[in-house]
C-alpha cells in the first residue's frame, strides 16, 4: 500500500505509539497516508480507538510474524478537515 510518511514506533509501549502517531499526522496534510510500525500488542486496539475518536481513517492493519518480535503495520489516512 502506498503511503506518504513512515513512522517507526517499534519497541515503544502505550501510550508512546499513539503520541508519535499524533505527531506524525500533524506533519502531513489532510488526505495523506501515514504508515506506522509498532510492536506493542495493545496498539491494535489503541489505534482502532484513536481513529474512531479523531476521525482519521484506518485503511489497513497487518501483522508481520516473520520478524523476531511480532510487528503491527498500520496505514492511517489523515482526516480531511
Amino acid at each position: 500500500m502506498e503511503f506518504d510518511k513512515e513512522l517507526d514506533a517499534r519497541g515503544l509501549n502505550c501510550p508512546l505509539p499513539i503520541l508519535r502517531c499524533k505527531k506524525g499526522l500533524a506533519e502531513i496534510t489532510a488526505g495523506q497516508v501515514l504508515k506506522v510500525l509498532a510492536t506493542d500488542p495493545g496498539s491494535v486496539k489503541d489505534f482502532q480507538a484513536f481513529c474512531k475518536q479523531t476521525g482519521h481513517e484506518m485503511l489497513a492493519m497487518q501483522e508481520n510474524e516473520a520478524v523476531p518480535k511480532k510487528e503491527f503495520i498500520f496505514h492511517i489516512r489523515k482526516r480531511v478537515a
